[in-house]
């Protein structure tokens, strides 16, 4: 008897899984697996398990098309190997159902608009940064390096402390220091 197998994943650890879940056992899923991991994470164990346990005639189910992978290439290879299998495809949201030739085509037409609207969004983000950055406000997580602590680790270093030693005490890594040197040069001493 075939039976649907449902698969959920979330972006981030602060979301929840609810909505996905409630959806996919509404349409019939009779087991679930969820990944709760970035998309672009290759190794995903939810999925893996999701597609150990299809057989041919089953279905896998899922909430979005886009669940499944963040590239057409990856969404594409999960259908050729499913295809391959014997195994189908049906999606919650997305009008997709590989059960049909317009199913099938379908999927390919809606992987080709979401891996578009990620590569959009990824462009605006940086754009934005880019324009942040020329008005002259920093990115990224602010260095523990103040000047301050530079000149401190620099007098230590100068003092006979290994750089190893320093980089323990500062609480940082050699290479930290090294761009601290670099971001906040010696002062002349008179």
């Amino acid at each position: 008897m075939p039976k649907i197998v449902g698969y959920a994943r979330i972006s981030t650890q602060d979301q929840n899984p609810a909505l996905q879940i409630d959806a996919l056992r509404a349409s019939g899923a009779e087991v679930i697996f969820e990944d709760r991991a970035s998309g672009a994470k290759a190794d995903r164990q939810g999925l893996k398990k999701a597609l150990a346990a299809v057989e041919p005639g089953d279905t896998l189910l899922v909430w979005k098309v886009d669940r499944l992978g963040r590239s057409l290439r990856q969404l594409i290879e999960t259908l050729d190997g499913l295809h391959e299998r014997g195994v189908y495809l049906r999606s919650v949201s997305d009008p997709i159902d590989t059960t049909t030739a317009v199913g099938r085509m379908a999927f390919q037409i809606v992987g080709t608009f979401a891996e578009f609207e990620r590569t959009m969004i990824q462009e605006r983000v940086r754009a934005g940064i880019a324009a942040s950055r020329r008005a002259g406000n920093p990115h990224g997580r602010q260095s523990t390096m103040t000047p301050e602590r530079t000149d401190h680790a620099r007098q230590l270093i100068e003092g006979g402390q290994s750089w190893a030693e320093v980089a323990r005490i500062m609480g940082v890594s050699k290479t930290s220091i090294v761009r601290a040197f670099k971001r906040h040069p010696a002062k002349e001493r008179s």
